[in-house]
Order: C-alpha cells, then sequence, then structure tokens
C-alpha cells in the first residue's frame, strides 16, 4: 500500500518540478509573495529564477520602514535589535537609507567605543545599522534629541513623538522610476561649488526636494557654513527642509573630528513633488496647529506613496502645548491620515512656506528666511 500511495504521488511531484522549472508566469507569481532577503537567495538557484527575481525586484517601487522605541533588552539600541528581524521581511531592496535616532545612543560608552575583553562583543549603533543592509546601500545617519516616528506597519497607525527615552527609524528607498535619490555629505573642508553640483544640489533643473541636516553648527564658524549652503538652495525651486541636528553617521573620511558639516538627501525627478509650511511660535494650541497642517492640503499632493516630515525645535513639544502630547503629530494624522510622518527634535530648523509640484515653485524664499528658532517645520514629500 505505501508502495502504490509514493507510485501515485511521483506524476504530481514531476509535474510541479516541471511547473517550478519551465513556467515563468507560475513562477514569477509566487516569488511576489518572498521577502527580498529570501528571493536574493532563492535567484541561485537556477537561471530562470533568477531571471524571475530580477523581474520581481524591478516591480518592488514601494518603499517602507523599520521603527522602534522604548527600552532596549538587550545591550544594544532598540532599533538595530527591531532591524535585525523586520530588514528579513520587507518586500524592496533598499538602494538608500534614512535613518534617525535619539542622541542618547550615541552618549553611552558602551555605544561607541570597542572596550575591555569582557565587552567586545558590544558594537556601536552605526556598526549593527551597516551590517544589516546590503554593501552598495547608501546609509544617512542621524542623531537628535527628539524622534518622530510612525511605528512600523500600516502607514494609518497614528505617528509619534519621542523626547526623551530611545527611539528610532529607518527608512528605506528603493530605485524608483522618475525619482533619483543622491546622498550628501560636505564638511568645511570639502563643501564648493563644484562639489554641490556634483551632489545635484546646483545647476540642476529636476531638483524637487532637498532634506538636510546640519551637525555642530554652534562651533566658530558653523553659521557661516550653514549660510553657504542654504544660499544657492534658495535661489533654486527646490523644497528646502531639515534642521540642526546633534551629529551623524557614517562620518565623512575629509571630517576632522569635532568638524562641523551637513548630510541629506537630493530628490530629483518628474515624479516628486513637494509641500511645506511653518509653525511659527504664534501656533502655540492644537487647534492652531491642525489649521496650519491644513494648509498644506492647497499643494494637493496624492497621499499614495506620500511622506511627511516634521522638523521641531526642542523647545516645542509637550512642553510648548501646556503638557499636552504628540499635538503636531496627531494633528498631522488627522489631516493626512494615511501618511506616515517621520522627522525629529533639533536645535533648529530648516525650511518654510512652499510647494513644488510639476514644473512650478510656488513661495520663494532668502536665505535668512530659511533658518528658524521654536518652530516646526511640517512637510510632504511625493514620490510618485
Amino acid at each position: 500500500m505505501d508502495d502504490n500511495a509514493a507510485f501515485d504521488s511521483s506524476p504530481s511531484d514531476n509535474k510541479a518540478t516541471y511547473v517550478l522549472s519551465n513556467v515563468v508566469e507560475v513562477v514569477e507569481r509566487i516569488l511576489t509573495f518572498v521577502p527580498t532577503k529570501s528571493l536574493l537567495r532563492i535567484a541561485s538557484v537556477c537561471r530562470l529564477w533568477s531571471n524571475c527575481a530580477r523581474r520581481v525586484l524591478r516591480t518592488q517601487q514601494q518603499l517602507t520602514w523599520v521603527s522602534a522605541c522604548g527600552p532596549s533588552s538587550t545591550e544594544v539600541h532598540a532599533l538595530c535589535n527591531t532591524l535585525a528581524e523586520e530588514v528579513e521581511k520587507v518586500f524592496l531592496l533598499p538602494k538608500t537609507v534614512l535613518v534617525m535616532m535619539d542622541c542618547e545612543a550615541f552618549k553611552l560608552p558602551g555605544y561607541c567605543y570597542r572596550q575591555k575583553k569582557s565587552k567586545r562583543s558590544r558594537h556601536s549603533p552605526v556598526e549593527k545599522l551597516i551590517q544589516v543592509f546590503p554593501k552598495n546601500c547608501d546609509i544617512i545617519g542621524i542623531a537628535s534629541p527628539g524622534i518622530v516616528l510612525t511605528p512600523t506597519g500600516s502607514p494609518s497607525r497614528p505617528p509619534e513623538e519621542h523626547q526623551e527615552g530611545e527611539a528610532g527609524f529607518a527608512l528605506m528607498f528603493p530605485s524608483m522610476e522618475g525619482v533619483h535619490i543622491r546622498p550628501f555629505h560636505f564638511c568645511q573642508k570639502s563643501l564648493s561649488p563644484s562639489t554641490l553640483k556634483e551632489a545635484g544640489l546646483i545647476d540642476n533643473p529636476e531638483l524637487r526636494v532637498v532634506l538636510l541636516f546640519v551637525y555642530d553648527a554652534y562651533k566658530s564658524g558653523g553659521a557661516r557654513f550653514l549660510g553657504q549652503i542654504l544660499e544657492p538652495l534658495a535661489k533654486s525651486k527646490a523644497l528646502i527642509a531639515g534642521g540642526l541636528v546633534e551629529s551623524v553617521f557614517p562620518t565623512s573620511l575629509c571630517c576632522s573630528r569635532g568638524a562641523y558639516g551637513v548630510v541629506g538627501l537630493a530628490l530629483s525627478g518628474p515624479k516628486v513633488q513637494g509641500a511645506s509650511v511653518l509653525l511659527d511660535q504664534d501656533v502655540s494650541n492644537p487647534k492652531a496647529a491642525e489649521a496650519t497642517i491644513r494648509r498644506l492640503k492647497a499643494a494637493k499632493i496624492p497621499e499614495r506613496n506620500t511622506l511627511g516630515f516634521m522638523f521641531a525645535c526642542v523647545g516645542r513639544g509637550q512642553n510648548y502645548y501646556n503638557n499636552q502630547s504628540n499635538v503636531e503629530a496627531d494633528a498631522f494624522q488627522k489631516v493626512f491620515p494615511g501618511v506616515p510622518l517621520f522627522g525629529l527634535f533639533g536645535n533648529g530648523e530648516i525650511g518654510c512656506d512652499r510647494i513644488v509640484k510639476d514644473d512650478y515653485t510656488l513661495c520663494d524664499t532668502d536665505t535668512d528666511g530659511l533658518q528658524h528658532e521654536y518652530t516646526t517645520v511640517m512637510t510632504l514629500v511625493h514620490l510618485g
């Protein structure tokens, strides 16, 4: 009886083997349900599977993110632990990653240096993060006093403001048709018109959005350096948004220890759209915050494949709104319930009221009009 059962199952096994070895449509359909890391391993099985895997990877145009908060149960930051698990489940091949973490993580000796023999297993958050992503992936890392994040999963989950404790997120951008994302990193030694042009920040008619983060700007010469960055950008037709942060990672090879500099992402291409509003010092209650954020609706930017960014002063948040927490993040979600929100609390804000859509820019401003204190810059970035 057992022999007959084995004999009976043979034709169906052979048929399945034939289909998985020869029928492209079936293989590709199956591979769409396989996370990217597993998909890359599967691609080495045979030429057919390799070709199918490549085609599936090209269709993965939706960005994704992983976020974490709360005290870690291990010696490493909560985001590092979560990333190690969640990156196995994502359905994209990251080309560019934007990471933001609370700066307290970088003040702990165990995070920053290899120590005694008994602690050699401890790695910095930077090392842990770099190990998670592909070797050819561009990583821009920001450390700031506070973090704004949307929990991992659905974009409709309520965003959270974290001004204390461990928090962080990693935004993963795949290669997208009609969207070109170029990371940049300049310090006082490397900044020049030629490097700005090489990064696509000047003389680039397709530049739409620039997210930039300046570190150690309080040091002597930092204000002048910031002006050198913002002056050409203020003249462009791109949306400019960001802030002054505590530190960045990985550091540039040209940077000396303690030098000020800037990192960021230049987003170009016909499919990129952006809009931003400034919540100034007069916006100090939930109703006013919602009314200001609602002005972004005028840009008529599609919510699908759109990100929200919130760059706020450390002086705002709960204390600014009479001990009410999460006011600005809640207001954003009320106006844009399907758009995930990410960002930081920093030491200064960069941005203004501006709309960048198709071939026009609404509301130009000068260099001084881009720098603020005790404000929040709320931004939408659409990626086609």
